[in-house]
């Protein structure tokens, strides 16, 4: 694996580390207010063009971190989106 996409898979994990507190708040703490359903589906579209784009270009560590970063938005936007119809 070159360095390149080593730093990379670094900067993928960070940034998908970064979405923890958010996770948190609704998953363990069971808040979702102030979380923009739409806005996390538009980050996941943006996020699956980004896949598509890595994908394309053969870079693992824009697949890898994309991968992850869906995983992490969509269960954002469904355990917001789920506490917010049962309010």
């Amino acid at each position: 694996m070159e360095q390149v996409e080593i730093i990379g898979l670094i900067a993928g994990v960070i940034g998908v580390l970064g979405w923890y507190p958010q996770v948190k708040r609704i998953w363990i703490d069971k808040k979702a207010d102030g979380v923009s359903v739409p806005s996390f589906a538009a980050i996941a579209i943006s996020l699956l063009l980004w896949l598509t784009y890595g994908i394309i270009k053969n870079s693992i560590a824009i697949v890898i971190a994309n991968i992850l970063a869906l995983i992490v938005i969509i269960a954002i936007a469904f355990g917001a989106y789920r506490l917010q119809s049962i309010d």
